[in-house]
Order: structure tokens, then sequence, then C-alpha cells
């Protein structure tokens, strides 16, 4: 019988890269815990980091199909899911960490912080939409969906939108008054108005025409 050869599927540094980073905070916290290294405030402090980190993450993965655009890095495509899944993660833990921890699970008492504060509801929101995202990530639900599936998953856009916007008001700033504590929300903001900028069809037509003239220069 002729034998059957199966490659297996090779691992890249940016692969190891983004599954440490994914688990690191799990374990990153808790040592900063039990060493004393946290706030006064530690259940905040928690929350805190747990809402940074699901930032960065979402941010990242929306960054990986402008890497390709502009330096036809074709990597970073691969590890959407990955990088997404992992936003989702965080972003669950910093919603326990609200409900649970902070709250107690106390749904009345959490119900009428969600009212009240504006960082909540639109950290709700957030949450809500990155929820279908991640249930319906894999290759079965794609093929499952078929073009409702890009359609779908054009909502992150509107999850990174207001998940500035929930990280600003968290910090008791204003993007709209440029006043508070503003400064790393609207850097962050500014990449992520870049990150969108460069998924819009002319601009990325032009970035990837600039990217292959300049590889063809000699």
């Amino acid at each position: 019988m002729p034998t059957i050869s199966r490659t297996k599927p090779k691992i890249t540094w940016l692969q190891v890269v983004i599954h440490i980073l994914g688990w690191l905070p799990l374990a990153w916290i808790p040592y900063d815990y039990f060493a004393g290294r946290l706030s006064v405030n530690p259940i905040q402090d928690i929350e805190q980091r747990l809402g940074h980190i699901a930032v960065y993450f979402l941010i990242a993965s929306l960054a990986c199909t402008p890497l390709y655009t502009l330096f036809g890095w074709r990597e970073p495509l691969k590890r959407r899911r990955a990088l997404g899944l992992y936003c989702f993660m965080v972003a669950s833990l910093h919603v326990l960490t609200f409900i649970g921890l902070d709250y107690g699970f106390n749904l009345q008492l959490i119900g009428g912080i969600v009212l009240k504060k504006p960082y909540a509801i639109v950290g709700l929101a957030t949450f809500i939409l990155l929820l279908p995202l991640a249930v319906t990530s894999s290759r079965w639900w794609m093929k499952k969906l078929g073009p409702k599936w890009t359609n779908l998953h054009c909502l992150v856009y509107l999850a990174g939108v207001l998940d500035i916007l929930h990280y600003a008001w968290a910090k008791k700033g204003n993007l709209f008054t440029l006043s508070g504590d503003i400064l790393q929300p609207l850097l962050w903001g500014l990449l992520l108005l870049l990150l969108l900028a460069l998924r819009l069809t002319p601009v990325r037509r032009w970035a990837s025409g600039l990217r292959q003239k300049s590889a063809n220069t000699p």
C-alpha cells in the first residue's frame, strides 16, 4: 500500500508569541496579587489590567489585514482568529471580575450601575458584539453562514470604536471634549482609526500599489 505522507503544520515564531502573550495574564496577575504588587484596590486593578489587555488584543487582530496591505506579510492573516479569541477570553475575565468580584453577582446592583454609567453601557455593548464573533469564528461557521459570515464579522469595527470609548470613560476621560485622562485611549483610538482607514478600498488599493511598486523598484 502506498504510504501517505502527512506534513506537520509549521509552528511560527509569531504563533508562539501570540499564545504566550495570550496566557501570560493568567499567570502575571495572580503573581502580582500574591506578591502584593497590586494597588490598594486590587479588584479594580485586576479589572483595569484585563480591560487594557483586551484592548491590545482587539487592536492587534484589526492590524493583521493592514500589515498585509502595507508590507505583504501574510503570517498575521493566519493569526487573526487566535488574537480575536484571546481578546474575547480576556474581555470575559474582565466582565466576570466586574460582575463577580466587584459586585458579587448582585444583578440588581449591576443593573443600576450599567444604566447609570456610560462606560458600563458601552463596555456591555462591546462585549455583546464580541460574543457572536467568538462563537462563529471557526471554519464550520464560516462555511455555514457563507457571505453572511463576513457581514457579521464587520461588527468588530464597531466593537473596536466602542471599546476605545469604554476605555476613555473608564479612565474618567472624554474623547469628545478631549478632557480628563485620555492620553492612552486617544493614542489607541488614533491607531484604530488608522487601521480602519487602511481597510477602505481606495486606501487599500493605493497602499497595495505603493508596496508593489516599491518591491519592483531595483
